[in-house]
């Protein structure tokens, strides 16, 4: 019996172990699928494998910046909501350690970022602190698409004007390139803000995706915010082939 329960006793040992409590609390799927997009991105621009590594690398390290904000900042509402996946609301991770790891974070983010160019680095550290303020303000509002419009909008630069070593181009991203990022942060908005539906409006909260939840119902919702996701992705890649990034 006892033999039966030492595998049980370390896997609860190492899903409570402090490196395993940071990454869930970075929002680890979020964080790896906006990495390898980007990376991708970068990769149908034509960059070479260095810099598709980079790319996806800045974004992993900046999305993990963002995921452990947003669970700083919500850490009372998580709580008191009891929700599910969320180390630092169930007391399991100190709000310290978090901080203590974000500032390390944000030390290493910056000269990865801005390693590909000033500018390109510049849009992309914009673009993370366009999603620290959205954390913050404008949440629980019908404005709650901006800050995700905005941020998205700064990828196309970051690549566009990126390069190994600062080696980069000096073109700009194309305006249409721009707008359909914008777009598809809107729709990752919406796709991200289903799940807590509940207790965003039990809170009182009136964000976008919620205001429109209450007019056409969560699962059409999601159908309709799918089908816009992939049209606009198909979109991205026409442009991109037509037109190109810059």
């Amino acid at each position: 019996m006892s033999t039966q329960a030492e595998p049980a006793r370390r896997g609860s040992s190492l899903a409570r172990s402090l490196p395993v409590l940071l990454v869930r609390a970075a929002h680890p799927r979020q964080a790896l699928v906006t990495a390898l997009a980007m990376g991708a991105a970068a990769g149908l621009t034509g960059r070479p494998l260095r810099e598709i590594g980079l790319v996806a690398g800045t974004v992993l390290v900046g999305q993990a910046i963002l995921g452990w904000d947003n669970d700083l900042v919500d850490r009372e509402r998580d709580a008191r909501h009891e929700t599910p996946g969320k180390p630092v609301a169930q007391g399991l991770l100190d709000a310290g350690t978090v901080w203590f790891t974000l500032l390390c974070a944000v030390l290493l983010v910056v000269p990865l970022s801005v390693s590909a160019g000033v500018v390109a680095g510049g849009a992309y550290l914009a673009a993370l602190v366009v999603g620290v303020l959205g954390n913050r303000v404008l949440r629980g509002s019908v404005l709650s698409w901006l800050p995700w419009a905005v941020q998205f909008a700064l990828y196309p630069a970051y690549l566009a004007y990126g390069g190994w070593n600062g080696q980069g181009a000096d073109t700009p991203p194309t305006v249409a390139m721009t707008a359909l990022a914008a777009l598809l942060g809107v729709c990752v908005h919406v796709l991200r803000a289903l799940p807590g539906l509940v207790p965003d409006n039990q809170d009182g909260w009136r964000h976008l995706p919620l205001w429109i939840a209450l007019r056409t119902g969560a699962p059409r919702l999601l159908v309709l915010a799918s089908v816009l996701t992939g049209l606009v992705v198909v979109a991205m890649l026409v442009v991109g082939q037509a037109v190109g990034l810059t």
